[in-house]
């Protein structure tokens, strides 16, 4: 713990009073929570930001949509935006967020809308698409006035939930004991080698309840970029690489380029950075500076959705979700617990 976050330390103490207080209140129904007759899955975490939520989404629509008619709804982080949207040929990452404007860049089957009051935003996505099946609840955890049928909680290999602080020394929106709520915990980010003696270590540090299904999760990332062209992973060894980042936790990509032994130099902004003209006039001026013939822009996909219309030769790299083991059981306690609910069965 650094010396700022150990003078604060003390706050974190009336930080944990006002959540406990509040989780209190709803755990005894003194705060409402409001349950949807509909398939509701919530996907969040205790910490802030960086626990891979969105490929953890996307992961849920790959698995669900060819057979239910989906739906994400999202707060839409740092939109331009106020209300319920949903989203449509007119809107953009600005309007809507990046992360929502990437899911429905990726999967026109779905309905994809945004709201900060999650009971406005499944009502008016009701209303107005009536035989939706399937609500994904993107980082809802703490959204208590909406009861999610399967809590889904996320947690970092590198920053388990269970070894972090409250805010503001630590990076903990409510304590751990919240991870209750959750029948589902996953947690994120592991080497992809991870051994099942490993496991065992992280789950007797987590402590699972009986009632929870713990699984493990790695991230993999795409041999082939896309962007301008189409250039392999493997043909960048031949490029000189400035990577633009825009994102909570960008040590996972820069630890595999330089195990692929890509050289880069980075340009590192903070989580959902919304890139000015300033920005790219930057990233023009260190790209202008590479002396390569073969150079290129390199950049995540949810930041590619702030950047491509601002850069002319820029490349990004997606990642997907991928279990470890027991995928499967995951699956299937997915599956079950949609066709079992009343709108489906």
């Amino acid at each position: 713990m650094n010396f700022i976050r150990k003078i604060a330390f003390p706050f974190s103490f009336l930080y944990k009073w006002i959540t406990s207080l509040r989780n209190f209140l709803f755990d005894k129904g003194l705060l409402k929570s409001i349950e949807f007759d509909i398939p509701t899955i919530v996907v969040g975490n205790l910490s802030v930001g960086g626990t891979g939520k969105t490929p953890q989404i996307e992961y849920l629509i790959r698995l669900l949509f060819k057979k239910y008619k989906v739906a994400v709804l999202s707060r839409g982080y740092k939109r331009k935006s106020k209300g319920f949207l949903i989203a449509d040929n007119n809107t953009n990452a600005k309007i809507i967020g990046d992360e929502p404007y990437q899911y429905y860049q990726k999967f026109k089957e779905i309905t994809v809308c945004v709201d900060a009051d999650r009971v406005n935003g499944v009502q008016q996505l009701l209303k107005q698409q009536p035989n939706t099946e399937v609500v994904l609840l993107d980082d809802a955890f703490q959204h208590r006035k909406i009861k999610g049928g399967l809590n889904i909680l996320l947690t970092s290999f590198n920053n388990l939930y269970s070894e972090d602080f409250l805010l503001p020394s630590g990076n903990l929106r409510e304590s751990i004991s919240g991870a209750n709520r959750a029948q589902i915990i996953v947690v994120t980010k592991c080497p992809a080698e991870l051994s099942e003696k490993q496991q065992f270590e992280v789950a007797k540090q987590l402590n699972p309840n009986l009632y929870q299904n713990l699984f493990f999760t790695t991230i993999s990332y795409d041999k082939i970029l896309k962007g301008t062209n189409k250039l392999t992973l493997d043909e960048l060894n031949d490029y000189e690489v400035l990577l633009v980042t825009g994102i909570a936790n960008p040590l996972p990509l820069t630890a595999y380029l330089k195990t692929n032994k890509i050289t880069f130099k980075h340009l590192q902004f903070k989580d959902h950075h919304h890139f000015t003209d300033q920005d790219i006039s930057l990233i023009k001026s260190e790209f202008g500076k590479m002396q390569s013939n073969k150079k290129i822009v390199l950049t995540t996909e949810k930041d590619y959705v702030r950047i491509f219309v601002k850069l002319s030769d820029v490349y990004y790299i997606t990642i997907k979700t991928k279990f470890i083991n027991h995928f499967k059981d995951f699956d299937n306690l997915i599956k079950a617990y949609v066709e079992r609910s009343t709108r489906n069965r």
